[in-house]
């Protein structure tokens, strides 16, 4: 569906947007928390991005997670309350595009929940979050996702990372027939891009990070070791798409 297939990063800091604009990404996904599966991050977070990107000149790039806790994807109302909320508040920082994802309780897409999210992203691009490869069918999620206005959807093709469901993806693309984007991600190594490309999936998600060891940390502060974006891994992703393209 996309012009250009494209290489998206999921970063959980400052150091991580800059990271991905240096070494040529064409999108993040900002979220904090990657260990609980992704957070909505902080607004201060949202807004240095947002200026990061545009200091850079790069248009498209700020894609925010609307995630308002870690567990299942079934979302009371005032958890939903708080969704809208945040898609309000980083749409009027500037963001590009919200990841969202809403199920009810009987592992479908809850469709009220959606059309809000989708209505309050106004401009902005939408893109439905792996909670797409935990519903059992997935052909019905996707013509209702078309049909709700979302531009994309971040999926494994329902395996437990997407070396394992490149069958599943390329059907999820023949399936789409232009009428949302396929993004592949989940478990993703540099090894599998050409593959997942040849699925042809519009674009490649990934968190290209490393952990690495911090300062004091004791009872009550967490640990000492965090992951960190790694600028080597973001290059390699960015050059095996483009070697696949040529």
């Amino acid at each position: 569906m996309s012009a250009s297939r494209a290489v998206e990063i999921a970063v959980q800091d400052l150091d991580g947007v800059r990271a991905a604009l240096a070494e040529g990404a064409d999108r993040i996904e900002l979220c904090v928390g990657l260990g609980l599966g992704g957070l909505t991050p902080s607004i201060g977070l949202v807004e240095s991005a947002v200026d990061a990107a545009r200091e850079a000149g790069v248009e498209g790039f700020v894609h925010v997670l609307i995630r308002p806790r870690g567990g299942d994807f079934v979302y009371g109302e005032d958890e939903l309350a708080t969704a809208l909320r945040d898609v309000h508040r980083v749409v009027a920082a500037g963001v590009d595009g919200v990841v969202i994802g809403a199920l009810t309780p009987e592992g479908e897409i809850d469709l009220s929940a959606t059309e809000d999210l989708v209505a309050a992203s106004q401009d902005a691009d939408v893109t439905f979050h792996r909670a797409f490869d935990v519903i059992s069918d997935r052909e019905k999620a996707l013509d209702q996702l078309a049909d709700l206005g979302v531009l994309r959807i971040l999926t494994s093709g329902g395996a437990a990372k997407c070396s394992e469901g490149v069958e599943s993806l390329a059907y999820l693309v023949s399936q789409s027939d232009d009428r949302i984007e396929i993004m592949a991600g989940g478990g993703i190594e540099i090894a599998d891009i050409p593959v997942l490309m040849g699925a042809g999936v519009d674009a490649i998600h990934l968190s290209a990070c490393r952990p690495v060891s911090g300062g004091v940390a004791g009872p009550g502060g967490g640990t000492a070791t965090y992951d960190q974006t790694d600028p080597e891994l973001v290059r390699a992703a960015v050059t095996a798409k483009y070697e696949f393209d040529q």
